[in-house]
């Protein structure tokens, strides 16, 4: 991470000072349970509609975004510090039903992040080592004694990725809410040749998150989810993510649509158990993923030697194709852009952006100015897809914090 530069301290101070002044920064009071809030422990609301200053760019950004993008709905949330710049829901969840920030979503890789959060406390605490290879806790991997708990997470292990395979795309567009179990997927993964011998290249496979979440259960003998809520979860205070043993999302929800079968349909309960590991499928809010931006951005539960690995656990000059792995597999790996331990890292910022049938969201940390930023969209009928969210992340950094902006990755 490069340093911060005057400017954009001043940046910052400026934010700080808007807070102080109350021109920005207070969310609207809630008397009992606000509008829209049912099921939570805590309100998720919306500030006041800004006249001026920074929380009106970012909720001009939003409105822009979403009638250039064809967007159903954008929820944003921005914090410095954990004090909060704006939050915001424009458009709705469903035909004649407003979006609101208390709106549950599919939070996607975010959870990634916390698997690899999750592995470097248990070497923090000195329960194992990085480069323990994982046959000791998946013996029946093949190649499991060349492949180490590091490759898992930063995601060098060669293993194809299945969500690429021709026969697993025709599966789920043929039956959206088919349950898959990890075996499937692994089974998947495994049938085809590596892309390349573990530990010498890069490239992103949903499998290698699948047996790491495997690993995390047989290292601690400990249910996933369980451990996930012990180590990042409970300690971040992320109260509205959870677990989601079926294509449930708690109430309130945001409804998504998605056209990926070739009409708009609605996708909010299409299955997400192919998505990561079993115990790690989960659903948030905005509030929460912009407090996880800024407790895994931070690295705020790890120690410094953790946190530089979460970093950087070894990718850095990794991302090459070869006669076996194309470009658009196997992804440059460089020091402005490259995935930690699961994560990206992207110029001065750490982040995740998930897509999933007509859900997109964005985390964004910027810690040298603590800034946090979470977006989340859903599809309208005539709207692109892709990562509309990371879009959105990209404008507002541009804005808040010109001097950081959010490359792309590859």
């Amino acid at each position: 991470m490069s340093p911060a530069r005057t400017p954009s301290r001043a940046r910052l101070a400026a934010l700080t000072a808007l807070l102080a002044l109350g021109v920005i920064g207070a969310a609207v009071p809630a008397a009992g349970t606000a509008p829209g809030t049912a099921g939570h422990r805590r309100p998720c609301v919306a500030s006041k509609v800004p006249d001026r200053g920074p929380a009106r760019d970012v909720r001009r950004i939003a409105e822009r975004a979403k009638a250039e993008m064809g967007l159903k709905s954008v929820i944003v949330r921005v914090t410095v510090d954990g004090r909060e710049i704006v939050t915001t829901a424009l458009g709705e969840s469903m035909t004649g039903v407003p979006a609101t920030p208390a709106l549950h979503f599919r939070n996607g890789n975010v959870a990634i992040s916390y698997l690899g959060t999750a592995l470097l406390r248990l070497v923090d605490q000195g329960r194992v080592g990085l480069d323990d290879p994982v046959a000791r806790w998946l013996p029946g991997l093949a190649d499991g004694d060349r492949i180490t708990l590091r490759m898992l997470a930063a995601s060098t292990t060669g293993l194809v990725d299945y969500v690429r395979l021709p026969e697993f795309q025709r599966a789920v567009a043929a039956d959206p809410f088919r349950q898959w179990t990890a075996k499937e997927l692994v089974a998947l993964a495994t049938s085809r040749e590596r892309w390349y011998e573990p530990g010498t290249n890069w490239s992103y496979s949903h499998a290698n998150f699948v047996l790491l979440g495997e690993a995390l259960e047989k290292i601690t003998g400990t249910r996933l989810d369980v451990l996930l809520q012990e180590e990042v979860l409970g300690p971040l205070g992320l109260r509205e993510t959870r677990n989601a043993v079926t294509p449930e999302i708690p109430a309130p929800v945001l409804h998504a649509f998605a056209a990926d079968r070739g009409t708009y349909e609605e996708s909010t309960f299409w299955n997400p158990s192919w998505t990561t590991a079993p115990g790690a499928v989960q659903t948030t809010d905005i509030c929460d993923l912009a407090r996880s931006a800024a407790g895994i951005g931070s690295g705020r539960l790890l120690s410094p030697a953790g946190y530089r690995e979460l970093l950087n656990p070894g990718t850095v000059g990794l991302g090459r194709p070869t006669k076996t792995c194309p470009a658009t597999v196997c992804l440059a790996n460089t020091e402005a852009t490259h995935y930690g331990a699961g994560l990206l890292v992207l110029g001065d910022w750490v982040a995740q952006h998930p897509l999933f049938f007509g859900y997109s969201a964005s985390m964004a940390y910027l810690p040298s100015q603590r800034l946090s930023l979470a977006v989340s969209t859903t599809n309208g009928p005539d709207a692109a897809g892709g990562h509309s969210a990371h879009l959105i992340a990209q404008r507002i950094a541009a804005a808040l914090a010109p001097d950081h902006p959010i490359p792309d990755f590859g």
